[in-house]
């Protein structure tokens, strides 16, 4: 991918899911990068296998854990926030611990990551930061108000912060993907199965149907599209948010 051969990129929650996928991606077409996440274990994993170059032990959701992690590994010039967490509850039953924990590891978290690598962005005159949204994002889904909520206020960063630095060299996106083959989802699974006396298959097919291709996005498909939003060829595109979902979002 032109452009990224070299260049240091940060991704949160790069262990696993997702954020292993793009990590995974980021190094394939050329950049140094570094995992970033609470687990050793998974983030070792990943450089062993080489996915990434580095790591770094941080809690996104701890104040000045990112800030930490950033003086030891660098100043970035692409930043992935991939962290984060999804709960269910029913509204009336969502305390106030669900919410702050939605919102630290789904919102700040990712603001706060990104407060810390924009000012060495902007004196080098390029940046890229992709946040990982949702279709949450992007619609209502019952019983994670708490979590669509802040996926809502992440999409509000990323256009907000788009307009302020779009003259400046930087990028700010986000990518919105449906139900995806991870842990998040095995979770989902778990619970539906649990809750409904339903069978795995049945439970997987609860999730997937919301997808018009009948089936779980894969992590790889979501990485492809932070790759593009990295690269120099996406420089005119800020500010978006795009939906891999098989077109469940109009």
């Amino acid at each position: 991918m032109s452009g990224l051969r070299d260049r240091h990129a940060i991704v949160t929650g790069g262990g696993s899911g997702i954020g292993l996928a793009i990590a995974a991606a980021l190094t394939g077409a050329g950049a140094r990068v570094t995992a970033i996440g609470r687990r050793e274990g998974p983030l070792r994993a990943a450089v062993e296998a080489g996915h990434a170059a580095g790591f770094e032990i941080a809690d996104v959701t701890a104040e000045g854990a990112f800030a930490a992690a950033l003086s030891r590994c660098g100043a970035p010039a692409i930043l992935v926030n991939a962290a984060g967490a999804a709960e269910s509850a029913p509204f009336l039953r969502t305390g106030d611990d669900l919410w702050d924990r939605m919102l630290r590891v789904n919102l700040l978290g990712a603001a706060s990551a990104t407060r810390a690598v924009l000012p060495a962005m902007l004196a080098e005159g390029w940046g890229r930061v992709v946040n990982i949204a949702s279709t949450a994002a992007l619609r209502g889904y019952p019983y994670v108000t708490a979590y669509t909520a802040a996926k809502h206020g992440l999409l509000g960063l990323t256009r907000a912060l788009a307009l302020e630095v779009a003259a400046k060299g930087v990028t700010v996106n986000a990518v919105c993907p449906g139900f995806t083959e991870t842990d998040i989802v095995a979770e989902s699974v778990a619970r539906i199965m649990e809750k409904t006396g339903r069978g795995e298959a049945e439970a997987r097919a609860e999730l997937a149907r919301h997808n018009p291709q009948g089936r779980l996005v894969q992590p790889h498909e979501v990485a492809a599209a932070v790759l593009f939003l990295c690269g120099e060829a996406a420089g005119a595109v800020n500010g978006r948010a795009l939906a891999i979902d098989g077109g469940e979002v109009p």
